[in-house]
């Protein structure tokens, strides 16, 4: 896994002029999240946040953050490394599959989940539980449904639009949604969403299936 996304930050695999971890954190693609944000923040009552995969922190550096504690993780090496010399916030190192997780109140995982096994997935979500967040906050596509698994390591990387309230996860609905406004693919992923889940509450499905 670290080495994949390592090869593909180093060489810019995914061809965007603006950010070189991911074409979708544009700013173009992520303004209506920097707005909404904040207020999601507010109204829940979240002062600490860990955004793993941080990425290379293109466009959460315009998200008003006053007031909140701000960790930014990645498993690339280099990532962290740039993002700490540059920002005046915290970097580190981490695999969100099995390292220990600094205990915040909200973990901000997104277009991460929807590159991993559904194995991978299970690993990744009992281990934000381990870190005793209070939310989870991570990319869903509520108009999609695609059922098939895809295998990664050591094989290569795949993606798909995953809807967590749906099979295999039959997550509850979300507390909070924000759609991204997504334009990408001339709209085909216009439901793309960060939903908002209290941990405790989806905790029973991530311990029957991992």
């Amino acid at each position: 896994m670290k080495e994949v996304f390592t090869e593909i930050f180093e060489k810019n695999l995914w061809k965007d002029d603006e950010s070189a971890s991911w074409p979708w954190s544009s700013y173009e693609q992520t303004k209506k999240i920097i707005e909404e944000l904040p207020k999601l923040f507010r109204k829940f009552n979240i002062h600490s946040i860990l955004d793993i995969p941080c990425g290379d922190f293109n466009w959460m550096k315009k998200v008003d953050l006053s007031g909140i504690t701000y960790i930014g993780a990645d498993i690339v090496n280099e990532l962290v490394n740039k993002n700490y010399y540059k920002y005046d916030e915290e970097f580190m190192t981490l695999d969100i599959t099995k390292d220990k997780l600094p205990r915040v109140d909200v973990v901000f995982v997104r277009d991460c989940l929807v590159h991993f096994s559904n194995k991978d997935i299970y690993k990744a979500l009992k281990n934000i539980y381990k870190s005793g967040a209070k939310y989870l906050l991570t990319t869903t596509f509520p108009e999609h449904y695609v059922e098939h698994d895809i295998i990664i390591w050591p094989e290569g990387w795949g993606w798909r639009p995953l809807n967590f309230q749906k099979r295999p996860f039959n997550f509850p609905e979300p507390i909070a949604i924000i759609n991204e406004w997504c334009t990408e693919a001339n709209w085909v992923f216009s439901d793309k969403s960060l939903g908002l889940w209290e941990i405790e509450t989806i905790y029973p499905l991530i311990n029957k299936n991992a």
